[in-house]
């Protein structure tokens, strides 16, 4: 059965001449498939299946699924919301447009994949577990959560670059993404403007999942069934730091970034020199030495031994 995105926007294309308000309107569930989940009720993580899917055409343009570990394309994205709320996703999962999730029409699903807005240099991890867009000019969806930390909701569209990482756990856990955003430097204006408070979260409704093996990772990596409480940018003054290095590659600091923000709030800073620029990678502030220490450790285990604690 075509995945329902897909059923979608050929229904969309379909009454598009008749009206395009009157498609809009379809989202009681009758026209667009059952919605599972009602409107303003917690939507429960996971539940889905891994899945690749064969080749579909849309609009009279092939799709083709594969896997690609090395997926790195730069193109358009938009945002999708309450329409498809509680509504099944192409690999079975339940849609939640207040979740860091994603759509793309060939990457397997779910996968984690890093997306980052060129225009404003935000950067997110998403769940990629359902397909679309089918815009000729548009790589992916993102969910409006994502759109909203990504810094183009209100806009509708931005010029991003979408990167893969990993198979994403099929129980559905989603902390490694919120610990990601959690690190950024901008991510507390992102949470100020976040939509109203919803309903406490539910449990991942399968304990089935697997670690993400992420492949630009050494020795630390996401886990399925361990959340620890969101890290907060720090914006005190005072305290020391820890230099994990600095790299003339602004995607080797990136990926620094995206390897230790599950250790502390990690800053990444463009810094000119006498030998020309390169990019500075830090966590914290720690309250104390002996904070700074332990994270030390951990920073080291991960692969970057050459880190250091330095003043703030």
């Amino acid at each position: 059965m075509a995945p329902l995105r897909l059923v979608i926007a050929l229904l969309c294309l379909g009454c598009a001449a008749a009206s395009l308000a009157g498609c809009g309107r379809g989202g009681n569930g009758e026209k667009f498939g059952e919605r599972v989940i009602p409107l303003g009720q917690p939507v429960p993580k996971g539940g889905g299946t891994y899945s690749l899917g064969a080749p579909y055409q849309v609009a009279g343009v092939w799709y083709r699924p594969r896997e690609n570990s090395s997926y790195d394309r730069v193109g358009i994205a938009s945002w999708y919301g309450e329409l498809f709320q509680g509504r099944r996703t192409a690999n079975g999962e339940i849609y939640d447009m207040d979740r860091l999730s994603a759509a793309s029409p060939t990457l397997p699903l779910p996968v984690y994949a890093r997306v980052t807005n060129l225009e404003n240099r935000r950067s997110i991890i998403v769940r990629v577990n359902d397909r679309g867009p089918y815009a000729s000019d548009r790589i992916m969806d993102v969910s409006r959560r994502s759109a909203e930390a990504l810094g183009f909701r209100e806009r509708g569209t931005a010029r991003v670059r979408v990167q893969y990482l990993g198979r994403a756990p099929l129980n559905g856990d989603d902390s490694y993404e919120r610990r990601y955003l959690a690190s950024q430097g901008w991510a507390h204006v992102a949470s100020n403007r976040a939509a109203p408070a919803r309903p406490r979260e539910p449990v991942a409704v399968s304990s089935i999942g697997e670690t993400p093996s992420l492949r630009w990772q050494a020795s630390t990596r996401p886990q399925a069934r361990f959340e620890p409480a969101p890290i907060q940018p720090a914006k005190r003054a005072g305290g020391v730091m820890i230099q994990a290095g600095s790299f003339r590659n602004e995607d080797n600091a990136e990926r620094a970034r995206s390897v230790l923000g599950t250790i502390a709030a990690v800053e990444v800073a463009s810094i000119d020199g006498a030998r020309g620029r390169f990019f500075r990678v830090r966590l914290g502030p720690f309250a104390s030495e002996q904070d700074a220490a332990a994270a030390l450790s951990r920073v080291t285990k991960a692969g970057y031994g050459g880190a250091r604690i330095v003043p703030n």
